[in-house]
């Protein structure tokens, strides 16, 4: 449904002087999921957000936030949208409380009782007369991401949240960000250039590399793509799922679109099953053992090359 669409992008390309940064990139966010925006250093994901919170004007396309895309109407949408970019902007010799305050103040938020409720949210309301310079760099990345929630955002968006923090803070800020989607009914889009990072929490992967979208995919689908099987090529399909039902005695594989028989058993026997098949008269004209881990899967993908 229309409604349940919060960004939508058509061609969206931003251009810097002869450097296409974004290149005619076409997304959908759907509200109620946790989308994972990868890329390497460089790939455009900062650019992408950027121009969806308004800190950047595109060169082409268009941007729909909430169904509008009149320029008038973006700038009062993006009051519904939360974001934490670049790390946030804290005053050290303040409290917690203090930061958020004037944060507050600063964005024209109105309702004050919204600092402790944002404070709890995020684990700091036991510290919140704390002052900054003494807060761990999780405890800061926290606060960055309750400053982003002060408006009470339908949508947040969080650019590299984990980064430089140590196994711990990570932890910490994804098990937030899991708290935050399925406890409050946020939606979320967080930038990484580690996909096992996200792969905890995220419900759906938009893979960006230097400034096009090579993957738009769910959690089910990039498990699929990565899930180790033995992909069959023969020349009758339906008689070699038949083969596999009765002489490998399994029922676990799927037949693909373009005919690919992918076995998910049998893996570590791979000579049994072309001699089965053979047996039974087919022509194989590809068998293999293939599914890559993520970060293999996400290297193939990008063909290893190196963004600028």
């Amino acid at each position: 449904m229309k409604n349940n669409i919060l960004v939508q992008t058509k061609n969206l390309t931003k251009k810097y002087k002869n450097d296409v940064v974004l290149d005619s990139v076409n997304i959908t966010i759907e509200r109620g999921r946790i989308y994972a925006l990868i890329g390497q250093n460089g790939a455009g994901k900062t650019s992408l957000i950027r121009i969806l919170t308004g800190l950047s004007f595109k060169s082409a396309g268009e941007v729909e936030l909430f169904s509008k895309s009149e320029i008038k109407d973006l700038e009062k949408q993006r009051q519904r949208i939360g974001s934490l970019i670049e790390g946030p902007t804290l005053y050290n010799s303040m409290t917690a409380y203090q930061n958020l305050e004037a944060e507050r103040i600063c964005r024209g938020v109105p309702n004050k009782e919204n600092i402790d409720k944002v404070l709890k949210l995020v684990g700091l309301e036991d510290v919140k007369k704390k002052k900054v310079k003494n807060f761990s760099l999780g405890m800061k990345q926290r606060l960055g991401i309750a400053m982003a929630l002060l408006s009470n955002p339908e949508l947040l968006i969080l650019d590299e949240p984990t980064n430089g923090l140590d196994p711990i803070g990570m932890v910490e800020i994804r098990e937030l960000i899991k708290k935050l989607n399925e406890e409050n009914g946020i939606t979320i889009i967080i930038s990484s250039h580690i996909l096992s990072e996200l792969y905890q929490v995220a419900t759906n992967y938009i893979i960006i590399n230097k400034g096009k979208v090579l993957e738009d995919l769910t959690l089910e689908e990039l498990d699929e793509k990565c899930k180790k099987h033995i992909s069959i090529k023969v020349d009758d399909v339906s008689k070699g799922a038949t083969v596999i039902e009765e002489r490998l005695n399994t029922t676990n594989f799927k037949i693909m679109n373009d005919g690919t028989i992918k076995l998910y058993d049998n893996l570590d026997d791979i000579k049994k099953v072309s001699f089965e098949l053979s047996k039974a008269g087919l022509i194989i004209t590809q068998i293999s053992v293939e599914g890559d881990s993520l970060e293999e899967y996400f290297v193939q993908l990008i063909g290893g090359s190196q963004n600028d």
